[in-house]
């Protein structure tokens, strides 16, 4: 039994309450797991590897989630109360400053930058087909939808200059059809 559900309409339940479920957790409340944004945001980068039900909660979309089909989905209300509110913007900005550490980037001016643990921290994610290219997909969408778009340029060129440099030494650690993605999510209209 999920509320006042009863257990034959949970999954529907947790749908209805999804606007909820994000205004809570971006407002400093937890997610199903019980877990804080902040709480989150202060694991290990092991951690932020090893598991992989969060990513949906702290950049969600507007649709349901394969991997973690009972994550929030955006819905206009819910978009709209985190574009529409100051403290809910900085907790998602927060949760984007630590991923960017966990991919070994840093913000350098108006610029987002291979920062000293680049190298080390690339390792675990800048090899092609990595699921964490899908995490980054996911990433761009999100800040844009949710109004963080300088945030997910930043990234985006980050990203591109990356795959330009690799590409050109003759490392094949990004592939093309990631980079597509990468660039739908960064620059296509936004739709939801």
């Amino acid at each position: 039994m999920t509320g006042n559900c009863p257990a034959s309409r949970c999954f529907q339940c947790a749908m209805d309450r999804d606007a909820d479920r994000l205004r809570r957790f971006f407002g400093g409340g937890t997610d199903d797991e019980g877990r804080t944004l902040k709480e989150i945001s202060g694991w290990d980068d092991e951690r932020l590897e090893m598991v992989h039900d969060y990513i949906q909660w702290l950049f969600p979309l507007p649709e349901r989630s394969g991997a973690n089909p009972s994550a929030p989905v955006l819905d206009a209300e819910s978009i709209a109360a985190v574009r529409g509110d100051a403290e809910m913007q900085r907790r998602l900005r927060a949760g984007f400053e630590r991923m960017l550490t966990f991919y070994g980037f840093e913000r350098m001016g108006d610029a987002l930058v291979e920062g000293p643990r680049f190298r080390a921290a690339s390792r675990n994610w800048l090899h092609a087909g990595n699921h964490n290219h899908l995490r980054l997909t996911r990433i761009l969408r999100s800040l844009r939808v949710l109004g963080l778009e300088r945030e997910a340029s930043l990234l985006w060129e980050a990203l591109r200059t990356l795959y330009e440099r690799e590409s050109a030494a003759g490392r094949r650690t990004i592939a093309a059809e990631t980079l597509a993605f990468w660039k739908r999510a960064a620059t296509s209209a936004i739709q939801y």
